[in-house]
């Protein structure tokens, strides 16, 4: 298994390379052949992060992250949350073949996006506020929308029960992939009261 630390906004130790890894070896032992793992250690302000990513033999992934004020505690909550999940499908992840060929992964990305008032203050609710010269303005400047984040993402073929697996390996709230039958998109998500959501396009779409 490939194994890769990537340290950010701190200094790189051997130290806590070397905990990361000897951590992540305890997970292997659940997962079938695992491919690669990526450790990605961050800290900002008081806050020290941890973001896994386990690439499997079958196109899944499983991943985790964790943020606390100490680093090791950081790495120790994470390893036990994606421990958790992996015990828990560790049969259905035995069970699991490579993806079809006949279906391939589409590209799509995911944005974040802003929404802000020019020329105008905000109230404390967030909306735009009247100004003192028109205090009862029935309509001020329209928002503008401004993308500050974007993530680029591969929706693979895979069928409903293993985008519900992999929803969950990944500590998502949503999925986007690829129905292995007919390469239709779909999306897969959780609901407020526990059960999942699904999101099928027509075909041809």
């Amino acid at each position: 298994m490939q194994f890769a630390v990537t340290f950010r906004h701190m200094e790189p130790t051997e130290a806590l390379k070397s905990y990361a890894k000897e951590r992540m070896e305890r997970v292997r032992k659940y997962l079938p052949d695992p491919i690669s793992c990526h450790v990605v250690l961050s800290t900002e302000r008081h806050n020290h992060r941890i973001d896994v990513t386990f690439q499997l033999h079958n196109g899944l992934s499983v991943a985790g992250h964790e943020t606390t004020e100490n680093m090791y505690s950081s790495i120790d909550l994470c390893i036990a949350k994606i421990e958790r999940q992996v015990r828990k499908y560790k049969g259905k992840l035995e069970g699991m073949k490579a993806r079809p060929h006949h279906v391939q992964a589409m590209p799509w990305s995911h944005s974040i996006v802003h929404e802000a008032f020019q020329g105008m203050a905000e109230g404390t609710n967030g909306h735009a506020a009247p100004t003192a010269s028109e205090p009862h303005a029935a309509a001020g400047p329209a928002p503008e929308f401004k993308v500050i984040k974007k993530e680029d993402f591969q929706a693979k073929p895979m069928s409903v029960a293993d985008a519900i697996v992999q929803l969950n390996l990944t500590h998502e709230s949503f999925l986007v992939f690829r129905l292995d039958t007919d390469g239709r998109v779909a999306v897969v998500y959780k609901r407020e009261d526990g059960a999942y959501g699904l999101i099928e396009t027509p075909t041809g779409a």
